[in-house]
């Protein structure tokens, strides 16, 4: 069998959640499987509608915080279960854009050997009508830390920390290749750069494609994030054990500027 699959996990967030669904019914090249991964939220899948027919898998949430990574995993191989020969990620707040389905499809079947990125818009936040779901188009302005090919065009060889779980693609294949996310990861954090990095051990490719475009509703956050702090702690601690080097710096150099942390060797402590 072949299929695109999209997976989305999700925590809450109901209303960003039924926009995505609503963004991929108006797609033009729709998902064959739509997988949502519950994590501690039984209310999720009563706000989603039938088009396209989600599977929602609920997954619990561990002591230390949300299981992203383990989340994602699940997903994804539910997916491949259902016949998938391409997987998308998308995060629950991440509306897709008309071509990102059939764009990334095209990409993962044409160079499987390849993880595929596309650009994301950080939106403002939405009116009372909410977002012009048959617009999205006119509101593109894709986040300037990652490259921004044109529709149409691609790139390769991306720096693999660039990696972000907003939105993603790749082969079935390239998929079982990578090992998956890391599910030692647990909370906020982390778990995309290493995700990259397992990319990379694995010999895949991370390129960007400019037809696959997604937009990120609003939302409020913190920057830096403190209320994670613990988490950033923990799995950057984790990654720098891997990986000989701690992720997140810019954010742990503003927590220090702060006075919430103090770097004691290669090590991050709490203050």
């Amino acid at each position: 069998m072949t299929g695109v699959g999209v997976v989305t996990v999700a925590h809450g967030r109901h209303e960003h959640l039924r926009a995505q669904q609503e963004t991929l019914a108006r797609s033009p090249g729709r998902p064959d499987v739509y997988v949502v991964v519950a994590m501690g939220d039984p209310d999720l899948e009563a706000v989603l509608g039938d088009d396209p027919r989600p599977h929602v898998v609920p997954i619990d949430v561990d002591p230390c915080g949300l299981p992203l990574a383990a989340a994602r995993n699940w997903g994804m191989d539910l997916a491949c279960d259902l016949g998938c020969d391409v997987l998308v990620g998308l995060d629950v707040d991440c509306l897709a854009g008309p071509g990102l389905v059939s764009g990334y499809a095209d990409v993962a079947r044409g160079d499987p050997g390849h993880v595929w990125a596309g650009p994301v818009t950080y939106l403002d936040p939405a009116g009372p009508g909410g977002y012009p779901l048959e617009r999205l188009a006119d509101l593109d302005d894709p986040h300037p830390a990652r490259p921004a090919p044109a529709p149409g065009e691609v790139e390769h060889g991306g720096d693999p920390a660039l990696f972000w779980s907003l939105s993603y693609a790749l082969s079935a294949e390239a998929w079982h290749r990578s090992g998956g996310f890391d599910e030692r990861y647990v909370g906020y954090g982390g778990e995309d750069t290493d995700f990259g990095q397992r990319v990379a051990a694995a010999g895949l490719c991370l390129s960007w494609v400019g037809s696959a475009r997604a937009y990120h509703q609003h939302h409020p956050v913190s920057s830096p994030p403190v209320e994670h702090l613990d988490d950033i702690l923990r799995n950057g601690r984790l990654y720098c054990d891997l990986w000989g080097e701690w992720p997140m710096r810019g954010w742990l150099d503003e927590m220090a500027e702060l006075g919430l942390v103090v770097r004691r060797g290669r090590d991050y402590v709490r203050a």
